[in-house]
C-alpha cells in the first residue's frame, strides 16, 4: 500500500523510492549543505538568507535528482533554473555562486544515492575552504590597492591634471572611466591605483582637493569590476 502512495502516477514501470530511502537521502544532503555553509560562514561576512539556502539547497536538488530518476541532464537543468533565482536581482559574488554549485553537487552525489561521497564532499570542501582563508590565498595588500572618484568642474581638463601628485603619492595608477553628472556640469573620473604608503591617504586627498576647487573625492578598495573596463 505504501509502495503504491509514493509511486509515479505517469509511468508505471518507474521504480520506486522507498520512503526510508527517500528520508536518509534528504538528511545526508541536509547534514552536507550545514557543513558548507558552516564552511562558508568562517571568516566571511554573509546574510541569514544566503546561508539557509546553503543548507537547503542540497535537500532540493537531490530530491529533483531522485524525482527525475537519475537522469542528471534533467535534474541539473531544473536544480541549476532554481539556484538562479536569488541571483535575478541582486548579482552575487564569485564566492557565492561558487557555494551554490557545490552545494548542488553535494545534493547530486546524495540524490544519486552516493549518500556517503555527498558528505565526504562536502567535508574535504569545508575544510579546504576554511584552510585557504587562513592561509589568506588569493588575497594581496588590499589597503594599497584603492579606486578613487574624483569629481572636477567642466571647464578644468582633466587630462594629465592630477599626474604629479599620482607620482608622488602612488606607485601605479590608471583612469579607467570617465563620465558627466549634474547635467553635464561635473566630470566624475575613476582610478585604479596603489598607493605607495597608505598612512598618506589623507595628505593625498588634501592635495587633490586643492586641484579640483574642493569637489567631491571619494576613495574605496579597489573596485574590480571597475579595473576590468
Amino acid at each position: 500500500m505504501t509502495s503504491n502512495i509514493f509511486s509515479s502516477i505517469f509511468d508505471a514501470t518507474t521504480s520506486v523510492i522507498s520512503v526510508p530511502n527517500f528520508l536518509i537521502c534528504m538528511a545526508c544532503s541536509l547534514v552536507a549543505g550545514i557543513i558548507l555553509a558552516l564552511g562558508y560562514v568562517f571568516r566571511s561576512r554573509y546574510t541569514k538568507s544566503f546561508v539557509l539556502t546553503l543548507a537547503l539547497l542540497p535537500v532540493v536538488v537531490c530530491v529533483v535528482i531522485m524525482m527525475v530518476n537519475g537522469n542528471i541532464g534533467a535534474g541539473v537543468a531544473v536544480a541549476g533554473a532554481f539556484s538562479l533565482v536569488r541571483f535575478r536581482s541582486a548579482p552575487g559574488t564569485a564566492k557565492d555562486i561558487t557555494m551554490l554549485f557545490l552545494a548542488m553537487g553535494a545534493g547530486l552525489l546524495t540524490g544519486m544515492g552516493y549518500l556517503a561521497y555527498g558528505i565526504l564532499f562536502a567535508v574535504i570542501m569545508c575544510i579546504l575552504m576554511i584552510i585557504l582563508n587562513l592561509i589568506g590565498f588569493g588575497s594581496r595588500a588590499t589597503a594599497k590597492y584603492r579606486t578613487m572618484r574624483i569629481s572636477v568642474p567642466e571647464d578644468l581638463d582633466y587630462s594629465g591634471m592630477f599626474d604629479d601628485l599620482f607620482e608622488q603619492y602612488t606607485t601605479q595608477h590608471e583612469l579607467v572611466k570617465v563620465k558627466t553628472a549634474d547635467m553635464g556640469s561635473v566630470f566624475r573620473l575613476t582610478y585604479n591605483l596603489k598607493m605607495k604608503d597608505s598612512s598618506r591617504e589623507k595628505e593625498f586627498i588634501d592635495q587633490l582637493r586643492c586641484r579640483n576647487g574642493n569637489l567631491e573625492i571619494a576613495i574605496s578598495n579597489e573596485d574590480v569590476a571597475a579595473a576590468g573596463l
